[in-house]
């Protein structure tokens, strides 16, 4: 694969002289799925998960689909202001550049987005939607990032780069929804043992990019899943317990891996953000929120506007920021701007052990 490097003088000068004074950190690296996606899934031939149509991006600029499976802007997005810097890139719009030769300077130490909508963390997750970028494949993309960043500017440097840099984790829910939603997944696996081997396999990638360079994490736990527009469809448009329940249970698991994890490593900083006390306290105090519609999507078909995924002809609500839920499945722009300001400024309520202002600051 052919990758360009970016100009070294303007390496040498970002580290000579430091990053801009609004930009709190030198590069945001997102690792994830559909609710981080900025454009990935676009450059997957065979995919049938792209938000490369109307109604998507209705509310973004210029007011065109980018792949943000959002009415607009998405918590990636949202990272990115928060922290003085553009939003990560997606990795593979930058290697489609650098191949057809557009961009002789590519540079992936601005950070880069390798997330990818229908991705889980176990390879195979995403069969439903025929093509997406799991996680392990992700990391794989990283370490080649990495090991390309390191014939550039030499391993210190890099270090002192990727040390100050952010990387941000925001998987789970595919794995969830695809364990639910198989018959021969819960004949092979307890809930208990399938969100035990989500967690531990998360962690093997997770130490991986500590292995190469990561030391500040940004890491979600799932959200609701039962509570989301298509689950609710299957319910009498009530929330499906079960999947709450093991929503919870898995985000229980993960808190005790990642600080059994910070112990086995040393320099290992991490912000956990609870994305399932955040989404039910949308989804109990709308009002708090200026929303009033917690169960439906903005846009879709049929009942509650989830029988079909937002599409041309789909049906489109008319004040995109009185829902919480764009789709069958993710939050609007108004209900992702309010998450990422709960885990950059949020109290021990919705993160732990320290919220993302103070992972910046760490």
């Amino acid at each position: 694969m052919n990758f360009r490097a970016f100009h070294v003088f303007s390496f040498v000068f970002i580290f000579s002289y430091g990053f801009s004074i609004a930009q709190t950190v030198p590069a945001v690296y997102v690792f994830g799925d559909s609710l981080v996606d900025v454009g990935n899934n676009n450059y997957l031939t065979l995919s049938i998960v792209k938000a490369n149509h109307r109604h998507y991006g209705i509310d973004f600029l210029n007011h065109k689909p980018t792949g943000r499976f959002s009415n607009g802007k998405n918590a990636a997005d949202f990272i990115g202001e928060k922290l003085g810097l553009a939003t990560s890139a997606p990795y593979l719009s930058l290697i489609s550049k650098a191949n057809k030769n557009e961009n002789n300077n590519v540079s992936f130490m601005n950070g880069v987005s390798f997330a990818s909508a229908g991705a889980g963390i176990f390879d195979g997750t995403d069969e439903r939607y025929r093509q997406s970028i799991p996680l392990t494949k992700q990391v794989d993309y990283y370490s080649n990032v990495y090991e390309e960043l390191t014939r550039e500017v030499g391993v210190t440097a890099l270090q002192n780069h990727l040390s100050k840099s952010i990387f941000v984790v925001v998987i789970g829910s595919n794995d969830l929804f695809g364990y639910f939603e198989s018959s021969q997944l819960r004949e092979k696996n307890t809930p208990q043992q399938y969100v035990d081997s989500m967690v531990y396999s998360l962690k093997l990638q997770l130490q991986r990019l500590y292995n190469n360079g990561g030391r500040k994490y940004e890491i979600a736990g799932v959200g609701t899943l039962g509570c989301c527009p298509e689950l609710r469809l299957k319910n009498k448009t009530e929330c499906v317990v079960e999947v709450n329940y093991w929503s919870l249970k898995y985000n229980e698991v993960l808190r005790s891996m990642l600080n059994e994890w910070q112990l086995e490593n040393e320099g290992i900083i991490y912000s956990y953000f609870d994305t399932y006390a955040a989404l039910n306290d949308l989804i109990q105090n709308p009002a708090s929120y200026g929303f009033t519609e917690v169960k439906g999507a903005c846009c879709g078909l049929g009942e509650l506007n989830a029988r079909a995924p937002c599409l041309p002809v789909s049906n489109l609500c008319l004040n995109r920021q009185d829902h919480i839920f764009w789709d069958q499945f993710h939050p609007t722009e108004a209900a992702s701007r309010i998450f990422v300001d709960k885990f950059f400024d949020g109290p021990s309520t919705y993160t732990f052990p320290i919220n993302m202002r103070q992972l910046v600051a760490s």
